[in-house]
């Protein structure tokens, strides 16, 4: 492309991208504010931890490891200082 083609170009992209609006029509903090409070007034925590939607959504592996934490504490219960100072 010569010098001429690359202004050429560039108009042509200028006049078909519409210019950018950079402020937003309204403020999303108290909207987000809101939602987190409904979501966090409709549920408790408990609930949701344990849910069964949550419990399917950890992968197997996830379960297989803390399997194999479990059994490391009941067979060697003096490792659990070292497992608390890692987690």
């Amino acid at each position: 492309m010569n010098e001429n083609e690359q202004k050429n170009f560039a108009e042509q992209l200028k006049q078909s991208l519409k210019p950018m609006n950079r402020e937003l029509d309204r403020d999303l903090w108290p909207r987000m504010l809101c939602r987190l409070d409904a979501g966090a007034r409709d549920r408790q925590w408990l609930a949701v931890l344990f849910s069964p939607s949550a419990l399917s959504s950890v992968p197997w592996f996830d379960w297989a490891l803390l399997a194999v934490l479990v059994a490391g504490v009941c067979v060697f219960p003096k490792s659990i200082p070292i497992w608390l100072y890692h987690f």
